[in-house]
């Protein structure tokens, strides 16, 4: 009988006979030595850990990723080849702009320098081209894309603010007033004049017409159908109104025109004849002629203005947004509460603008302007761009001192707004430089030079000072959004009810208060901002209208013009000049939004 604490089981065998056992095993078995428990817990604590190992092990054998389903994995690529063929249209659509644009700048600079082989009749014909079709695409963009089922399903409540509307159509009709003064001009002169010239202001005043009415209705969309060409349309018509732009900044041959026959028709009252073509009607040609002149930059700030709107719908194409995003921002309306010292400053600085824009224009007039008149000018801007300087650097040190958080997210407005900003201000400033270079190397000891020294330097601070104020501003993020998202996020966390009136009444003052007790401490900072902005905003008005309307010093104190020559300095002022307005203009835009956001 075998004893309870062994097993027994069948003997090994070797031949079928029974094997010999060692001698250890047919003997007695000792009893085992019971192991004392420091012993046990030392023997016991490798295998704890063994196993604990190995349960680790396990797991991470098993854990494998899991496998994505094969509906995720098909939307997932056709996600990747969206993105791939939206890519590729926009380098097609870029591609095409930069052919065009190179192939009407040759035309151009051949004019330039060789006007022989390539007139100005050659780049009309180009252009005229180019117009007809971009017009076509318009046409078939409101007929035939936008009409189609889901072509816009989202509109880019950035796009397209309200001053930009209304610099579009204010431009735009300058600029058929223009080339209406232009076909004025030439039907008084049709006895020397070719009939066909009266062909390319027509498809011009066409040409903006409709554009003017496309762009001002449709800036917001987001096209989702037909991207491929609409972002082709979009870039021939963008390198189309580009190279207008170009030729009204090279051309110069209206205005070598216009000073021929004035000085023909001095030739004529002091009795000598003259091969010149003159006028038919004296009076009706002056009334084109000042008209010409004097309307003349709004072509070409119209069309930078139609290349920015153009450019923001080229990336809004095949962009989708969430659907609480393609709703308006309610942003808060615009008054002057609370704002006291800027305004007045403001309004002193716009009552003189305008007086001495009276003045000059209507020294201007006459055959020559005074110096004193030049001096003047210079004089009103010597007093205001420091001050406008100084309250821009208060402005961005009153941001330093501010609590509210920047706003990091991704917004292709903001983005444009600020590289429009940065450009723009190259205009004036690259001006002012060579107006530095002109006095530097004439007569600066003159008491003119030296104002027109003075206004050249302080022009470039106030513009480096202004872009620093508004690009920080625009990136601080508003109040009112802040109240409204924490409004916003109370309600979603409540339970769903139909709300009454009274509720949303209680829900709003509710917001209100919050939104007064949050930033009560930072109501001096507030306040001192909205005072900045609204004197910037009144400046800004006055230097923009001043240039706008036909006040051109630059051009014709006749400084910089002997010292560059005509056609040089023709060219810098019609570059630099449109730039200007169009920055304060832009900068107006920005000022608003920061006085809102304070």
């Amino acid at each position: 009988m075998a004893s309870p604490g062994r097993t027994t089981g069948p003997a090994p065998t070797v031949g079928g006979q029974p094997a010999a056992l060692p001698a250890q095993a047919s003997a007695p078995a000792e009893a085992p030595a019971v192991a004392s428990p420091e012993a046990q817990e030392t023997r016991a604590a490798p295998a704890k850990e063994n196993q604990v190992d190995l349960g680790a092990e396990m797991p991470e054998a098993h854990a494998s990723p899991p496998q994505k389903s094969w509906l995720v994995r098909h939307f997932s690529l056709l996600l990747r080849r969206d993105r791939q063929a939206q890519k590729a249209g926009q380098l097609f659509s870029g591609l095409l702009a930069l052919n065009v644009l190179f192939l009407g700048g040759a035309f151009i600079c051949s004019m330039i320098f060789n006007n022989v082989a390539v007139t100005l009749g050659d780049v009309w014909i180009l252009l005229a081209a180019l117009k007809a079709l971009s017009l076509l695409w318009l046409l078939y963009y409101v007929a035939g894309t936008t009409c189609r089922t889901h072509a816009v399903l989202y509109r880019d409540p950035h796009a397209g603010s309200i001053w930009v509307q209304g610099s579009l159509l204010l431009f735009g009709s300058c600029t058929i007033c223009l080339n209406v003064f232009r076909v004025g001009y030439d039907m008084s002169h049709i006895h020397c004049k070719s009939q066909l010239e009266l062909i390319f202001p027509a498809i011009e005043i066409i040409f903006i017409s409709v554009q003017t009415w496309v762009l001002w209705k449709h800036c917001k969309d987001c096209v989702q159908v037909q991207t491929n060409f609409t972002r082709c349309g979009l870039m021939l018509t963008l390198a189309t109104n580009l190279l207008m732009w170009v030729l009204a900044v090279t051309n110069d041959s209206m205005h070598r025109e216009i000073e021929a026959e004035l000085s023909a028709l001095m030739e004529k009252f002091s009795g000598n004849d003259t091969n010149t073509c003159l006028c038919l009607n004296a009076t009706v040609c002056e009334v084109f002629r000042k008209g010409y002149l004097m309307l003349y930059p709004f072509s070409t700030e119209y069309c930078l203005i139609c290349c920015a709107v153009l450019f923001v719908m080229w990336k809004n194409v095949g962009r989708r947004l969430a659907p609480h995003a393609s709703a308006h921002p309610s942003t808060p309306p615009f008054h002057l509460l609370g704002a006291i010292f800027g305004p007045l400053l403001g309004l002193l600085v716009l009552v003189a603008g305008i007086c001495v824009f009276v003045l000059f224009q209507i020294e201007a007039s006459g055959p020559t302007i005074a110096r004193q008149y030049f001096t003047l000018y210079y004089a009103f801007y010597a007093a205001v761009l420091p001050a406008m300087s100084l309250a821009c650097l208060a402005g961005t040190a009153i941001h330093g001192l501010e609590e509210r958080e920047l706003d990091t997210l991704k917004n292709p407005t903001r983005s444009l707004d600020v590289v429009l900003l940065m450009g723009a201000a190259l205009g004036q400033m690259g001006i002012a430089y060579f107006s530095i270079v002109a006095i530097v190397a004439t007569r600066p000891h003159e008491l003119l030079n030296r104002l027109i020294l003075a206004y050249s330097l302080l022009l470039i601070l106030q513009h480096i000072a202004q872009n620093l104020f508004v690009i920080e501003g625009l990136h601080r993020r508003p109040l009112w959004e802040a109240a409204l998202e924490g409004l916003g996020e109370k309600q979603d966390a409540e339970p769903h009810r139909r709300g009454s009136l009274l509720e949303l009444g209680q829900g709003l003052r509710r917001a209100s208060r919050a939104y007064i007790h949050s930033y009560s401490h930072l109501n001096w900072k507030r306040r001192a901002l909205k005072e900045i902005s609204v004197f910037l905003i009144l400046c800004n008005v006055t230097l923009w209208m001043m240039p706008a309307f036909g006040i051109h010093p630059e051009f014709e104190n006749g400084l910089e013009k002997d010292f560059y020559g005509y056609r040089t300095w023709f060219t810098i002022v019609n570059f630099g000049l449109p730039l200007g307005v169009f920055y304060r203009m832009h900068s107006v835009g920005g000022l608003v939004e920061v006085y809102l956001g304070a």
